[in-house]
């Protein structure tokens, strides 16, 4: 499983093992690492490739001053752009300097760049700025971001994209800031969450991890994961062939106030089709007789649902009236498991009293909002929820002792003991109506089946991104896919991952 680490946890395992290993060592695997990469990405053999290496003042330019002599032994054309005078380069990115000048590596000097035609590269290396940026890129480097991202051919960043925050994923300096927008990058050590979360995604590209071979007594215990089927596998069960309804539960979607009702039906179906044993829609107005397209589902005034005997999603379309709220109390009562989404939340954000209530309850609570829902009920703005997705999510779980689903570009997934895991799952046409609805009812249908609430939540996100990706690539979206074409895809990739997981080794 891929285990993700903040730069400080991967500064202080650099440091660690730099005490006990030879000086370069890292260095020289880094750049050994992010050559491999980058002969992987030529497009021809190494001799009829011309790559371009942007090299940074510090260690990170050290990597990439490493990786342009690998390349050069390869056989390939490699040219160095260096903004810094050799004298004032730290010494391990200083003896790199050396062994590429050796290996025939050409050194470009920096008044030359605006000459040059960005048509000729075949690949261009990021070796700008690592893991320690914390001011934005301004001046020069800004120009040489702003030339690389107009380059047409692929970009390779060696940890992170220059200007990239690797926690947060977001461009430091804001709106105003700028990074590298790279193809791909390679990560040192371990994975990062900024990466996946937020921008990062638009800016890292597809993500490989070099790990170093940097012995496991110098990592720490760790509390977030990038998500993957290994972290929820053992709940994708067959099931047996001696089963009923009632083995795999029951699920009511409580919603569909006036002008809404389009909600719950959605959460509602993709309960039913990813395998809860029975579910019933309940109305805060007056319910259909029976959904049309779906007519398994059992439509009912909420007021007469027993709340007791499913698992509940409250709040797909639910409103904010006084109904509402009264029925999102008697939820809150109810002895079951429960998934606030959408309205819940908000109704939660307007009644801070209830917070204790939510914290308290003997089942815990699965929340699944996005940014502005976050937002409302930690009292603060949206872009400081964007600005720390990570943290905010984590402030979440632990106020209300909850499993919350963070959704967004790299949703993450946090619980009140701190663990958190960075979805990569999904994609932008995930940003439409309905889907978080979608969502919410495949968190009811896992844990109406018993699957633990953590485990549920991950199996859920994932499989909800996943089908999305899929759908792109069958061609269908992601400009106007809706949310009702995720449910169909969602439970067949279900039953893939079953099936997967019962095929015996060979």
């Amino acid at each position: 499983m891929s285990v993700i680490y903040t730069v400080a946890e991967v500064r202080k395992i650099e440091q660690a093992a730099l005490r006990d290993l030879p000086a370069y060592t890292l260095m020289q695997r880094a750049g050994q690492a992010a050559a491999q990469a980058a002969l992987r990405l030529l497009p021809c053999p190494p001799h009829s490739a011309a790559i371009l290496v942007m090299a940074g003042p510090g260690n990170n330019g050290g990597d990439a001053l490493e990786a342009a002599a690998g390349l050069a032994k390869a056989g390939a054309e490699v040219v160095v752009l260096l903004k810094t005078p050799p004298s004032q380069l730290p010494s391990d990115a200083a003896q790199a300097l050396v062994r590429a000048q050796k290996q025939g590596v050409h050194l470009m000097p920096p008044e030359q760049f605006p000459e040059i035609d960005a048509s000729q590269w075949t690949l261009v290396i990021d070796g700008l700025f690592g893991i320690g940026l914390s001011r934005p890129l301004d001046g020069e480097w800004r120009n040489l971001v702003l030339a690389m991202n107009a380059m047409p051919c692929p970009v390779l960043a060696l940890d992170v994209p220059s200007g990239l925050d690797a926690d947060t994923g977001t461009v430091v300096g804001g709106a105003s800031g700028i990074a590298v927008k790279a193809s791909h990058t390679i990560t040192f050590i371990a994975d990062k969450a900024g990466l996946h979360t937020g921008d990062g995604p638009d800016y890292a590209g597809i993500v490989d991890v070099a790990a170093l071979a940097i012995a496991e007594h110098y990592l720490p215990a760790p509390n977030m994961w990038l998500n993957q089927p290994d972290l929820f596998g053992e709940y994708l069960q067959p099931r047996q062939r001696n089963s009923h309804k009632g083995s795999f539960g029951d699920v009511a979607v409580i919603g569909g106030a006036p002008g809404m009702a389009g909600a719950p039906i959605l959460a509602a179906r993709a309960a039913a089709k990813c395998g809860a044993g029975r579910v019933f829609v309940g109305y805060a107005d007056n319910p259909p007789a029976y959904d049309n397209a779906q007519p398994e589902l059992m439509c009912r005034h909420a007021a007469d649902l027993d709340f007791s005997s499913a698992v509940l999603v409250v709040g797909t379309g639910l409103g904010m009236a006084d109904s509402a709220l009264a029925l999102l109390t008697r939820a809150l009562d109810a002895l079951s498991w429960l998934v606030l989404d959408a309205d819940a939340l908000n109704l939660l954000a307007r009644q801070p009293q209830l917070h204790a209530q939510v914290g308290q309850r003997q089942h815990a609570v699965l929340m699944t909002p996005h940014p502005l829902e976050a937002a409302r009920l930690l009292g603060v703005s949206t872009s400081e929820i964007q600005a720390s997705r990570v943290a905010a999510a984590r402030s979440l779980a632990y106020r209300f002792n909850a499993v919350v689903v963070l959704k967004g570009a790299g949703s993450i997934i946090a619980r009140a003991d701190g663990a958190v895991v960075v979805n990569s799952t999904g994609n932008p046409a995930l940003a439409t109506a309905g889907s978080g609805d979608v969502l919410s009812g495949i968190c009811g249908a896992l844990l109406a089946q018993g699957w633990p609430q953590w485990e549920a939540a991950l199996a859920a996100v994932w499989l909800h991104g996943h089908a999305a990706d899929q759908l792109v690539a069958q061609g269908v979206g992601p400009i106007g896919l809706t949310a009702s074409e995720l449910i169909p895809e969602v439970r067949l990739l279900l039953n893939q991952l079953v099936q997967e997981r019962r095929q015996p080794a060979l």
